[in-house]
């Protein structure tokens, strides 16, 4: 009876035909339908081109209490204090980009880029490593951050 089972275990191949026809059916029809899709551009969203309303430079600077001194390049004046504490966004952004900046092998001279778009939209780009933020997918809040940068150069 043994020799049996061992016989009757060597003629079953393990999967049936029909998986195995299902499968590459399935293979098939995504192909196809990625294909299709890549060159109707179905489903592709674009976002639209936008001009700069505003732009700053910006130098963000430690200071000896553990705040920041956020200051425009152009001429050095004093925008804003981050109080020593405070505004965590600002200060995880600007030490991720400070981060990136080191590993590259550049200094703190060149000015940080703040673009204030038409359409609402704020953006922070490093033009030395080409990194740049849009700020508004952090949050309303978080762009607004930012945003009082503008709102703080026209009262100067």
């Amino acid at each position: 009876m043994s020799e049996l089972s061992v016989k009757g275990n060597a003629d079953h191949t393990g999967v049936p035909r029909a998986l195995l026809l299902g499968a590459l059916a399935l293979v098939i029809v995504t192909i196809m339908g990625s294909g299709f899709a890549r060159f109707t551009e179905v489903g592709v969203s674009r976002m639209p081109t936008s001009t700069a309303v505003a732009t700053l430079l910006l130098r963000f600077d430690d200071l000896d209490d553990g705040g920041v001194a956020v200051r425009n390049a152009a001429d050095g004046s004093l925008l804003y204090k981050v109080e020593p504490g405070t505004n965590g966004f600002i200060r995880a952004t600007m030490r991720g980009l400070a981060r990136e900046r080191v590993r590259s092998g550049v200094g703190a001279a060149e000015p940080f880029k703040l673009t204030h778009w038409s359409d609402g939209t704020i953006s922070l780009q490093d033009e030395t490593s080409g990194r740049r933020l849009d700020l508004d997918a952090f949050g309303p809040t978080n762009a607004g951050a930012f945003a009082q940068f503008f709102a703080t150069k026209e009262q100067q």
